[in-house]
């Protein structure tokens, strides 16, 4: 296929109409809770309702505290409502930096906290009787060239040495499951895809219906510290002696961790439904979702609506940690054109969405999970990676937990020492240098895949 040829099947990506700035698996809720409007208190407030927040909220409330969310637009508008919808575990981890940074005994912990976070959400969305499209089909990091062959196996070996659960898929197996042709071979491992929407509308139903007061579009001003924990909002404030900060990549904009972790843009896009002839020519029946071992890695999967969603392959970092809402023309045409490459019996199947969103990230790819203030009753969960669906949910037991008293080993596990951020605008010359270098590369790799094809 010509570049020519493609550029005209993506011109329909960089339509304005496409894109979606509530993300593409939900809109804002018709039940909207109301803005804080006045003077309350708590036992503890949690500001953000995603995952961890709203995870957070429920357990301590089962747990007979008395709870307030804050949240800026309403729930699940950040990153829990934007992403891929991966339930996964400790797959594509960077397992030897881990190692590096905190030793075999910890790494092996921290893997653990990843793999528990899968069945950990599969036993909520049954007691909590959230249907969110999920299928336990299991997932498949891929190649997409033979010379992705040692960096898979590399990190598969050091991975079962930390006790991930995984095995290698030949070229054979992959055949046999009906996985995609593009897709060579690959490892697979536990968990499964599901509507990210879904589940984060049935986490903030859950949280309601048990007592916790939600007040969406109530952005946090400021907080005084001490024995008491202010907040201060447009009209209003909360009151507690304890607050969790669970807003992930927004966390550097309110003053804090701006020199731990940094926001990722992550772009998406969604296909027009397939037909039932274009389903047909994929194969792939069991429908697991796909990951590859790019440096930037790619996401495909199909959704329960019979369209095809594919995230991340280039990120972006805007000056000053900021995360403007906005579209990102030049990563929708990038993965567009992963599109016709990967799926080319597909070819000419319209895109009906895009959306961007952010996830927070640092250096070392490990969870920044802690305390501050003087009297360490501000605690905060960020650096999700990416993998913020089973661990960020997890993290909201862990908190509650901790916030009762009990130190869970998982929680102490993820306590390092975290390398500092560079100031600006050092860190947006780091920032982009690394993330040009990685994009040269991994496109070196994908016309590799073509050449190999053609």
């Amino acid at each position: 296929m010509s570049t020519h040829h493609r550029n005209e099947n993506l011109i329909t990506l960089i339509d304005p109409e496409q894109f979606r700035r509530f993300g593409g698996w939900m809109d804002k809720p018709d039940d909207l809770q109301p803005e804080l409007q006045d003077d309350v208190s708590a036992d503890v407030i949690v500001v953000g309702a995603g995952f961890a927040g709203l995870s957070t909220a429920l357990e301590l409330t089962a747990r007979g505290a008395k709870v307030i969310v804050l949240e800026q637009e309403f729930a699940g508008f950040g990153a829990s409502g934007r992403n891929a919808g991966y339930l996964a575990g400790s797959m594509g981890l960077e397992f030897e930096l881990f190692v590096s940074r905190v030793g075999r005994e910890r790494a092996k912990q921290i893997v653990r906290f990843y793999d528990t976070g899968v069945p950990y959400v599969e036993k909520r969305l049954i007691e909590l009787g959230i249907d969110c499209d999920y299928n336990p089909s299991g997932l498949i990091r891929a190649a997409v060239h033979p010379s992705q062959e040692k960096r898979l196996r590399k990190s598969m070996e050091v991975g079962l040495d930390l006790g991930s659960v995984t095995r290698f898929v030949d070229q054979a197996e992959m055949r046999a499951r009906g996985i995609p042709p593009a897709f060579l071979f690959g490892c697979t491992q536990h968990g499964g895809t599901l509507d990210p929407g879904k589940y984060v509308l049935g986490l903030r139903r859950a949280a309601i219906q048990a007592g916790v007061k939600l007040y969406e579009q109530t952005p946090l001003l400021s907080w005084s510290e001490g024995r008491t924990i202010t907040c201060k909002t447009s009209h209003g404030s909360a009151s507690a002696p304890i607050m969790v900060l669970a807003t992930n990549a927004f966390t550097p904009q309110l003053g804090l961790l701006r020199d731990k972790v940094a926001p990722f843009r992550v772009s998406a896009i969604e296909t027009r439904p397939l037909s039932a002839k274009q389903l047909s020519s994929l194969g792939w029946q069991g429908r697991e979702g796909i990951v590859t071992p790019h440096i930037t890695m790619e996401s495909h999967r199909l959704t329960a609506r019979n369209t095809l969603v594919l995230t991340t392959k280039q990120l972006s970092y805007v000056y000053g940690s900021k995360t403007p809402n906005v579209p990102d023309a030049s990563a929708y045409r990038a993965l567009g054109q992963a599109l016709h490459e990967r799926f080319p019996t597909l070819r000419g199947l319209g895109i009906q969405s895009c959306w961007s969103g952010y996830v927070s990230m640092a250096y070392d790819a490990l969870p920044v999970v802690g305390a501050t203030g003087a009297l360490q009753n501000v605690l905060y969960t960020a650096g999700c990676a990416g993998h913020g669906v089973a661990t960020q949910s997890l993290m909201g037991l862990l908190l509650a937990e901790r916030i009762s008293g009990v130190e869970n080993p998982l929680m102490e596990a993820l306590h390092h020492k975290t390398p500092s951020m560079l100031p600006e605008p050092l860190q947006w010359c780091a920032m982009n240098v690394g993330l040009v270098a990685a994009k040269a590369l991994d496109e070196w790799t994908n016309w590799r895949a073509l050449q190999r094809r053609n």
